[in-house]
């Protein structure tokens, strides 16, 4: 065998090794936080989801937690063959959470090859096309209708932040959106970054909100280089009733997880779960 054919199947061998270790991380800290491993159907995707019930019996407000893109890319122009996050931060949002509380999945992550409908664009200039929308707000429907949840609070980081607040507009039982270093200006970051444009994306900054939106809240790291506060303040200049909250010292990985806990409970949230909504 040629030196080039052992190089490609090392390759292979590693990509299926690292599909392997990404879906068991998240395994481990779903298992650690007793949350309950689910697939929910969309259309034309399925979903790797994890939801913890915890609620009482007047709880009807449910958290969705969206992870950021993961690995589209291995180089500039090598697209990875799994984009599933190594490192599922909104995940571990998520366990620290003690509200009723969902992950859900982007469509091919997980190893979740949906029929054949999975292709590098849905995770690359695609990665929030309308495709990826409509088949999440589809799996998120079914369930809150199964589980009778009528008031949802999505929350995503980075990339899961341009999703939730995409997803917004498409689901009546949205009542806010938490983002946390959220990319709400797809133009402005490539062009930022010299990156292509993301063809076959929405762009949020230049969506039409429903009638009656979603209450918006957005957390932006005063040290954040990759979504920057400048980019932030573009997105609450079009949309002058979200709240743009920047948060001394963070940046674009720097300190979501240390500080979830103390964010969920202080006061730059308390009215994103408390906001007037379809539930009410």
């Amino acid at each position: 065998m040629s030196a080039r054919w052992w190089l490609i199947l090392a390759a292979a061998v590693l990509a299926l090794d690292g599909c392997a270790a990404t879906r068991d991380t998240a395994e481990r800290i779903a298992a650690a936080s007793q949350m309950q491993s689910r697939v929910l159907r969309g259309d034309p995707f399925v979903h790797q989801a994890y939801f913890r019930d915890g609620r009482d019996d007047r709880s009807r407000e449910l958290h969705v937690y969206i992870d950021h893109d993961g690995t589209p890319w291995l180089e500039r122009d090598l697209v990875a063959a799994d984009p599933t996050p190594r490192n599922p931060l909104a995940l571990r949002l998520m366990a620290q959470d003690q509200a009723p509380s969902l992950y859900l999945g982007r469509p091919c992550h997980f190893r979740l090859q949906s029929g054949g409908a999975c292709n590098p664009l849905v995770w690359t200039h695609a990665r929030y096309g309308a495709a990826v929308v409509d088949s999440m707000a589809r799996a998120l429907g079914g369930f809150l209708r199964d589980q009778r949840f009528d008031r949802v609070v999505l929350i995503g980081y980075s990339g899961g932040g341009t999703l939730a607040v995409l997803l917004a507009d498409r689901l009546p039982q949205a009542a806010s959106v938490v983002t946390l270093a959220g990319n709400l200006d797809l133009a402005g970051w490539t062009a930022l970054h010299g990156y292509s444009p993301l063809a076959g994306s929405l762009d949020p900054l230049e969506r039409v909100r429903r009638e009656q939106p979603a209450r918006e809240f957005h957390l932006i790291g005063s040290r954040d280089a990759n979504v920057t506060p400048a980019l932030a303040t573009r997105y609450a200049a079009r949309f002058p009733d979200a709240s743009l909250i920047e948060l001394e010292g963070f940046d674009h990985r720097c300190c979501w997880e240390s500080q979830w806990r103390s964010l969920l409970a202080g006061p730059a949230l308390r009215e994103a779960f408390a906001a007037p909504g379809p539930a009410r």
